[in-house]
């Protein structure tokens, strides 16, 4: 019975934490009708609002944190996968994409030193380098566009 509610407790510690760590590249804020889920596949990018009639849905943000990216290309392609299966999830068949852009998402540092002492006089010499990691963050409206509908005789 101990063991039992080790597993359990153990796999509900590790589901918490896989949660926080890539629960955070994608939100919304739902501001219209949700429908049932469709594939991210079938979900069209918008740079401009669509000739046809849509409805808003959502209101999307997602980032390429956790993505295993190093390219600005991949980072990039990282946050539309990711928008795009938000607003899937959603019932929404298009984003009206507000942009892209690098989000700074902290730093990484080394360095090192060294010193020698020698009766009354001491020497010490350091070097120490710093860069900044980015990450891509994105936003977009999701939104359901009306298909066309052929008129049949």
């Amino acid at each position: 019975m101990l063991k039992s509610n080790w597993f359990k407790a153990s796999a509900v510690t590790g589901s918490l934490a896989f949660a926080l760590i890539s629960g955070c590249v994608s939100s919304h804020v739902i501001v219209g009708k949700v429908r049932p889920p469709i594939s991210p596949d079938q979900v069209q990018i918008y740079l401009h609002p669509p000739a046809g009639k849509y409805e808003e849905v959502a209101i999307l943000d997602s980032s390429s944190r956790n993505s295993f990216s190093f390219t600005a290309q991949g980072k990039t392609n990282a946050v539309i996968t990711r928008l795009k299966g938000e607003a899937a999830k959603l019932g929404a068949n298009g984003i009206l994409l507000n942009g892209i852009s690098d989000q700074a998402a902290g730093s990484v540092g080394t360095g090192f030193g060294t010193a020698t002492a020698s009766g009354n006089t001491a020497t010490g010499f350091g070097f120490g380098s710093s860069g900044t990691v980015f990450v891509k963050s994105g936003s977009g409206l999701a939104i359901y566009v009306e298909p066309d509908r052929v008129a049949t005789h």
